[in-house]
């Protein structure tokens, strides 16, 4: 029987070679080429492989049974959690609705819990990391994606300071077209997004160390016994070897990623402390964005704001605003909840008791 083979398949829905080798051309794999060289361009030939499926998924949208948004990761997110609602997720006996008030009430802590949060309050606490310049310089990797994929088109991005910073917050759609004027066609826009999303990847790979200060502050926090999840839309392959290679996997109880389908970066909040298990009211998030603090406070969380992206007047709404993680310490997080003790942010319900009735006074009067 003769195969025919479509000619609209594009190159990352190829079956690729099971033998890594083959991709390397004939030359280098000589008998005098010794075991550490065929192992170091078998990695390389595995990294491109993943970037390559990564930023160009087949025909069904998906690789590896994931599904694949490569511009997810220059979009601007929405904020959410406006009016306290959360996500659906769906069990046995149908579709289930977790918002703030569901996630403060189910995750009371029991008897056990208080009394041993009463001896060591410390580990009653959750700490949500968010990926972006909290734990990672995302910054220099999306600007460096953005001057690689300007070069190869022959152009340039401008120095100027608030361009850069549009670049930066932006999504791609309004940066290709409003902010660096590239007037292009649908298909070619499409094109360039593809692209940056690749060379991001690219630059991912090379990501070795995490922001300054973070590793010694988290080291603190396993001291301490507080669970610590991050939260990202990068996809979950990526996103645990990038913390394996800067050696923060071990410090994270919990990873949310663009597998999780959440929606806004509230949604993500709250996935976060539902796999810490914590009430979001016991949360803290470490953010470096206006809209995530914004974010954070929407689901009754505290907000640790890390100046770096944004001045400091644009984050004086967080509860507590540092330049880095040396200046802080776990008494910090102790007196973000010391206003109103444990049960600041909770919900609070005034009962109200039935007054008892009044006595009549009577006047007996003698006539």
């Amino acid at each position: 029987m003769d195969c025919h083979c479509s000619s609209h398949l594009r190159p990352s829905s190829l079956v690729l070679p099971r033998n890594p080798f083959s991709l390397l051309p004939q030359s280098q794999l000589s008998s005098n080429l010794s075991f550490s060289r065929l192992k170091k361009h078998r990695d390389k030939a595995r990294h491109r492989l993943v970037i390559r499926s990564a930023c160009e998924p087949g025909d069904s949208g998906c690789v590896n049974g994931f599904p694949v948004t490569p511009n997810k990761l220059f979009m601007q997110e929405a904020i959410g959690a406006e009016y306290g609602e959360g996500f659906e997720t769906f069990r046995a006996d149908g579709p289930l609705k977790i918002d703030v008030d569901f996630l403060n009430d189910r995750l009371q802590e029991g008897f056990l819990q208080r009394i041993r949060y009463a001896m060591k309050p410390d580990e009653a606490y959750g700490l949500i990391f968010s990926w972006d310049n909290v734990v990672a310089d995302n910054r220099a990797l999306k600007l460096n994606a953005w001057k690689q994929l300007a070069a190869e088109e022959g152009k340039e991005i401008p120095e100027d300071v608030k361009v850069q910073r549009d670049v930066l917050c932006a999504g791609a759609d309004h940066v290709l077209r409003k902010v660096l004027l590239w007037d292009e066609a649908g298909e070619e826009m499409d094109r360039l997004k593809a692209r940056l999303a690749q060379l991001y990847y690219d630059n991912l790979l090379q990501l070795t160390k995490p922001i300054e200060g973070l590793e010694e502050w988290l080291d603190a926090m396993r001291t301490a016994r507080i669970p610590c999840a991050v939260v990202s839309s990068l996809d979950r392959k990526n996103m645990v070897e990038a913390l394996e290679r800067m050696r923060l996997k071990k410090y994270f109880q919990a990873i949310v990623t663009e597998e999780d389908g959440m929606e806004s970066m509230a949604h993500r909040f709250l996935s976060a402390a539902l796999k810490l298990d914590r009430k979001p009211s016991k949360c803290v998030v470490f953010e470096d964005d206006p809209r995530g603090v914004t974010a954070a406070h929407n689901c009754t969380m505290m907000a640790v704001a890390l100046i770096g992206a944004h001045p400091a007047y644009d984050l004086e709404q967080a509860d507590l605003t540092v330049a880095s993680f040396h200046e802080l310490s776990v008494i910090n997080l102790r007196r973000l909840f010391a206003n109103k003790g444990s049960t600041f942010m909770d919900l609070q319900k005034q009962i109200t008791e039935k007054a008892p009735p009044k006595r009549k006074l009577t006047i007996d009067t003698i006539f």
